[in-house]
């Protein structure tokens, strides 16, 4: 087989993700653009917590509980001859670890901010990771039929904020009450705003921007003074640069309304358009027992990828985990042979699926820039490289940040010590919260980022498991990966500190701290030892595992 099938393939993928601080619509408009590309057909509300319909990119019992999303999920869907693979990220802080994971999956990403609030705390945090990667962004300003701030003001926070130049692709006509549409700087034409869910793009009323005369006499003085800001920003801002775009260096605006299917489809045009197909990927690979960095092209024969999301019982009829793997490079075809190149050892999943959020197909065929689920009972972890054998390789830079809160895990049934264990090991792998066993022995303790991962776990451990638990405070306030050169260093610190010590889920060494002057005290008598506040940089090459 030649490349060229590969290439045609990977260029009609569209991989991305939505990003924005809670409530700024992230939701709704995940459901908006499944909606538009005929993917679903009907959208939920995520705020319609005792309606029967749930937003579709919600499937936890707890998401639909608070009309939050917690997990990250993960759609397909086709339009105009491309294949889009969609990541709704969970937007609260405390579950920012999973959406740092899911940025890595990612080749452009899409962020919604609130018209009315602007560039808000969770939004600057995802923003960094972005930056980090050089990951282009497309910024969408929702909620323009609500009383909101000046346009020309949201522009210059955004590219504060961005450290970019923003470029409008729309501008809005007036706001809130009297909000009367945008105006398409790409097709030359103003779509006029009407409210109502049930409204398709199509039926929206469309009028040149060459017809001024009609537009003054709609519109009056908000189009005048929309024409002002916009010949203002447009002024103001470079010219529109594709490349510049694909670096990381310009950020295209767009203005609507979700909620009113308003805006929506002019974003996932620019999707098709603009965001970039799959590009190649670092990796390591092993050259007379040396590592070696090496870019992996989509296009590449062997099949390659990255497991950067674990989520075990999706399905609660039958208690599975699925491994989502982006694919990297290659063709995947039912059948193939799998490797886990961490353990060298086959992977034999049940199944192989796309997703549709809870809905799932089997795979036929898949290529770079596909998310893939394998249906798996263990042996696979976050982070892990899964080849088709052809190739010896290694993908890095998945994130594990360390817990800045902990709590020990008490279990009101003793009986259900079988079922807890369980729990525990397939919620640490999939990455929902952390879990140490401490080397002593004792309660088992988890870690996490913020205090709605805690009772989230909780949550899911009696719904799933089926083991109730209370958790309780203990006096651990943070932990650190540790590695040291000599095999002999290690074995003296833990010697020194064998009550500090602690596994994760990866079998990884961490040493827990109650103080900020823990670790500058064990420094001063271990001054080989090194400290990891990530785990990918402790390796997992832990001498003492």
């Amino acid at each position: 087989m030649t490349d060229s099938p590969f290439k045609t393939e990977t260029q009609r993928r569209r991989t991305f993700a939505i990003i924005s601080h809670p409530d700024a619509g992230k939701t709704t408009l995940t459901e908006k653009l499944l909606l538009f590309s005929g993917a679903i057909q009907i959208a939920g509300s995520v705020k319609a917590r005792k309606a029967s319909r749930h937003a579709t990119s919600d499937w936890m019992e707890i998401e639909k509980q608070r009309g939050i999303s917690v997990a990250s999920s993960v759609m397909q869907m086709s339009y105009r001859e491309h294949v889009v693979n969609l990541l709704d990220t969970p937007g609260h802080k405390d579950f920012s670890e999973d959406t740092y994971r899911v940025l890595t999956a990612v080749d452009s990403a899409l962020m919604v901010i609130d018209a009315a609030n602007g560039v808000e705390s969770q939004t600057r945090r995802l923003i960094e990771v972005c930056r980090q990667r050089d990951t282009p962004i497309i910024t969408f300003i929702n909620k323009m039929d609500r009383e909101v701030r000046e346009p020309l003001e949201l522009l210059d926070e955004v590219e504060r904020e961005l450290g970019m130049p923003c470029v409008p692709m729309t501008w809005p006509v007036g706001a809130g009450k009297s909000f009367g549409g945008i105006m398409n700087l790409r097709t030359k034409k103003m779509t006029v705003f009407e409210s109502g869910t049930e409204r398709r793009p199509e039926e929206f009323e469309g009028i040149p921007l060459d017809d001024a005369t009609t537009l003054k006499a709609r519109f009056a003085s908000e189009y005048q003074a929309a024409m002002d800001s916009m010949e203002l920003a447009v002024g103001a801002s470079p010219e529109w640069d594709h490349e510049a775009f694909l670096a990381g260096k310009q950020t295209p605006v767009f203005f609507g309304s979700g909620v009113n299917n308003f805006g929506v489809m002019e974003v996932l045009d620019a999707l098709v358009d603009l965001a970039p197909s799959p590009r190649s990927r670092k990796s390591t690979v092993s050259v007379n027992r040396a590592p070696v960095e090496r870019d992996v092209q989509p296009e590449d024969k062997a099949f390659s990828g990255v497991v950067f999301k674990v989520q075990a019982n999706m399905d609660a009829n039958h208690r599975d985990r699925i491994a989502f793997v982006r694919m990297a490079s290659g063709k995947y075809t039912p059948g193939m042979k799998l490797k886990v190149q961490r353990t060298a050892k086959e992977l034999r999943p049940t199944s192989v699926v796309t997703f549709m959020s809870q809905r799932r197909e089997a795979v036929d065929e898949a290529y770079a820039g596909d998310i893939i689920g394998f249906t798996t009972h263990g042996g696979v972890q976050l982070g892990d490289t899964i080849t088709d054998g052809s190739v010896a390789l290694q993908y890095t830079g998945l994130p594990f940040f360390a817990p800045e809160m902990f709590m020990t895990v008490v279990l009101k049934n003793p009986l259900r010590t079988k079922q807890l264990q369980q729990g525990l090991q397939q919620l640490g792998e999939e990455g929902a919260i952390q879990v140490f066993k401490p080397e002593m022995g004792g309660n088992m303790l988890l870690g996490a980022i913020g205090q709605l991962q805690f009772e989230v776990v909780q949550h899911r451990l009696k719904a799933e498991y089926d083991c109730e638990v209370k958790l309780e405070g203990c006096s651990y306030s943070g932990a650190r990966w540790i590695t040291a050169e000599k095999p002999s260093e290690l074995s003296a610190f833990c010697d020194a500190y064998p009550q500090r010590l602690a596994r994760d889920a990866a079998n990884a060494l961490a040493y827990l701290t109650t103080t900020p002057y823990d670790i500058r005290l064990a420094l001063e008598r271990f001054p080989n030892i090194k400290f990891h506040m990530l785990r990918e940089h402790a390796g997992l090459e832990l001498q003492g595992a």
